[in-house]
């Protein structure tokens, strides 16, 4: 049975992040696993692969619990946040795991399935895209990370926008000091400051709106 936690809101808490491969999904999980089990949570982490290295669907699910862990699999229906770095995928995650109280992080970089780039398929407008997810959730928030990372020099770093977005949003205890803490750990030294400017850099993306 489900019961409440002040810090997560719920425990367990189910997250689900996703993508398509090589947009730094795992990374982006791992990360945010370790900032919380930072924190003295259990996280249980699960992933999902559908030909990423062709850009196929890679989704983690993250089930954290102030309590014990708990098995990998988030059940249908119930995940409480989805953190998507492409916004076909959220819509993919919500019908499967949404619900009427489920909060959405939404990076809106489009990536072209082979349908779409053949013109066998028609690829959504940003304006549907963002009602359907509306629609679908309690909550979410439309973010542009892989344009602010580019400007960075890397798109890899739409991840990094993209955990400093949650982390702005208040749904997770997610702050800087957890951050730069977990990051100091992963990555080399030269560069924590670029991967702290990214995190900044999401956050104000939320602020911005």
């Amino acid at each position: 049975m489900e019961t409440v936690d002040r810090s997560l809101g719920a425990d367990p808490y189910n997250l689900i992040i996703t993508g398509v491969g090589g947009q730094g999904n795992v990374l982006a999980s791992r990360l945010l696993g370790n900032m919380l089990m930072a924190q003295g949570f259990h996280v249980t982490i699960g992933e999902t692969f559908g030909a990423s290295q062709r850009g196929g669907s890679v989704m983690s699910h993250l089930r954290v619990s102030g309590q014990s862990d708990l098995s990998p699999q988030i059940p249908r229906g119930q995940a409480h946040l989805v953190v998507s770095l492409e916004p076909t995928e959220a819509l993919r995650v919500l019908r499967e795991y949404g619900n009427q109280d489920v909060y959405v992080l939404c990076n809106m970089r489009p990536i072209h399935a082979i349908g779409v780039i053949s013109g066998e398929a028609r690829y959504p407008e940003a304006t549907e895209l963002k009602q359907w997810i509306g629609d679908l959730s309690r909550q979410a928030w439309f973010v542009n990370a892989t344009e602010v990372a580019m400007t960075m020099g890397n798109p890899i770093f739409g991840n990094i926008l993209l955990v400093g977005a949650l982390a702005a949003t208040g749904v997770l205890p997610l702050e800087r000091g957890h951050f730069e803490t977990t990051i100091r750990r992963m990555v080399p030294a030269d560069k924590v400051a670029t991967n702290l400017t990214a995190f900044d850099r999401g956050g104000q993306l939320v602020a911005e709106g």
